[in-house]
């Protein structure tokens, strides 16, 4: 059986992974292209439909991106977003113009239920908007089905040419009805089954990698975590004993982890692969030593990773393929494409010049978090596995604030411990996203057993989120923060104080440092 497809055309919006994940919310497979691919590749994909998305030039800009004219005469729906739909406009004969007025954030929009992509909306409905220019004038063919008081075409329609064409993003959450007006477009207007699964997924990138690696030696970089964990048994499923996961215990995992990720994967563990241990916790203390800039804390340790793996290579033999547990959150917030850098993920930026392996490959790349778990149940991986609380590469060298020390690492571990048996004691580990302590570098004076002390505060983090793009503080009840608090200060040596931090993402990341 053909399965069906979706093309995203990417223009260089940071949403455009966000879109294809959206279609594959709709059990239809959906792949990202950049906006120029050969037409011919574009048609023998043989796509049930296409969606250009946003991106940050002006159409009428000199060297903006332009997609070939031809596209349009391929009969194949196509949907265009922020400035796709304004380059929809702009070749098709309508006008874009520097707007009067620019709109960001939530926006109230007038569409017409009339039409297909807005048949299960309600009249007025808040959409995210994002833009500087706006189509000024429709094309001649078209008809405007969407506006706002200074946005006269919010919306815009062909639908005998099935052209279609939305000036706000209907792919994030801010757009309080996105998804019914994606999956119209995707199931109504596109005809689309919408029988895709995860496991299509997994059969797909374990025929792709094994086609790939061939008789190759391949090395994983296996951090315990979620989704190094999925990489790295994607890659024995293809693979088996090609396979060798290399476990560098850096000395800035959670409590225990080491021991744990060993019982997992080592000799006794139930998967076939090749497992190494690497304690290398002074390598990594010693190369830490008086450094506080958080980013320059992540490159050493990416950069002390990959040098870990090329000793451990030439220990092997002679490796081919390099595999990493990146996920798409990691590559937008590490400025890969058109976004900017917000930190670096030593999985996908802060690497060295030089990496001495023919290939990186990637197999999560364009997953999201939610994603990746799904794709560890399709793999048969426990539920306590794939359900992991997510743990930043760089370990706890990141939710140290300030010089990173054993001292200050096992105070961290030991609070972050107290902190999520808590969690689950209480029943609300499920319902969030991510939790986790970090120690400030803050230091202040407190009273214990009638005596000063002078020690640090540890933060407790915890928040709701879908995708780890945006994120919202949770609210833990006060009973439980407050048995944390009494149990980490009176339990963990050099702490005497506890705090919540109730920052979302945006401004703040999740990671606390």
């Amino acid at each position: 059986m053909e399965r069906e497809m979706i093309v995203v055309l990417d223009f260089g919006g940071q949403y455009n992974q966000l879109i294809a994940r959206r279609v594959r919310e709709c059990n239809v497979y959906c792949e990202v292209h950049p906006y120029n691919m050969d037409l011919d590749k574009l048609k023998s994909m043989n796509p049930k439909g296409i969606i250009f998305t946003g991106g940050p030039n002006s159409v009428y800009g000199e060297g903006s991106p332009l997609c070939d004219p031809a596209v349009f005469e391929l009969g194949v729906p196509i949907l265009g977003i922020c400035y796709g739909s304004q380059l929809m406009a702009h070749m098709l004969g309508g006008k874009v113009a520097t707007a009067p007025v620019s709109e960001y954030g939530k926006t109230e929009v007038d569409v017409d239920t009339s039409s297909v992509i807005f048949k299960d909306v309600t009249a007025k409905t808040i959409c995210w908007m994002s833009h500087t220019d706006y189509i000024e004038k429709a094309p001649a063919d078209f008809t405007i089905t969407a506006h706002t008081p200074v946005c006269p075409v919010a919306a815009m329609e062909n639908p005998e040419r099935k052209l279609y064409a939305v000036q706000f993003h209907p792919e994030v959450m801010h757009t309080r009805e996105g998804i019914k007006m994606l999956r119209s477009f995707v199931m109504d207007v596109c005809a689309c089954k919408g029988d895709w699964k995860m496991d299509s997924f997994v059969e797909t990138s374990i025929r792709s990698i094994r086609e790939k690696v061939g008789n190759g030696k391949v090395l994983c970089a296996l951090s315990g975590g979620v989704d190094s964990s999925v990489a790295a048994v994607l890659l024995s499923k293809a693979v088996g004993k090609q396979l060798t996961c290399v476990f560098v215990d850096h000395g800035l995992l959670r409590k225990n982890e080491g021991d744990e990720v060993e019982a997992v994967f080592g000799p006794n563990g139930a998967y076939d692969l090749n497992f190494i241990r690497v304690n290398a916790q002074e390598r990594f203390y010693s190369k830490l030593a008086g450094v506080t800039e958080p980013e320059e804390k992540r490159k050493i340790i990416g950069e002390e990773f990959i040098r870990v793996f090329e000793e451990e290579a030439k220990e092997i033999g002679a490796v081919d393929y390099l595999v990493q547990g990146t996920i798409y959150p990691d590559v937008i917030e590490s400025g890969l494409g058109k976004s900017a850098v917000i930190k670096s993920h030593h999985n996908v930026g802060g690497l060295p010049d030089y990496v001495d392996f023919k290939e990186i490959i990637e197999p999560l790349r364009l997953l999201f978090k939610d994603e990746v778990r799904k794709a560890g149940l399709e793999l048969g991986l426990p539920e306590y596995l794939v359900y992991r609380q997510p743990f930043p590469g760089p370990g706890l060298g990141v939710r140290i604030i300030g010089e990173v020390t054993a001292e200050k690492v096992r105070m961290v571990q030991d609070a972050d411990a107290i902190y999520r048996e808590e969690i689950a004691k209480a029943g609300i580990d499920k319902g969030l996203g991510q939790y986790f302590a970090a120690l400030t570098n803050m230091r202040s004076v407190g009273c214990m057993g009638d005596e000063r002390t002078y020690d640090y505060a540890v933060a407790l983090r915890a928040v709701l989120t879908s995708d780890f793009m945006t994120a919202e503080a949770a609210q833990i009840p006060w009973e439980v923060l407050g048995k944390v608090m009494n149990r980490i200060v009176n339990e963990v040596k050099g702490v005497n104080r506890v705090l919540y931090d109730c920052t979302s993402k945006p401004p703040g990341t999740i990671e606390f440092e």
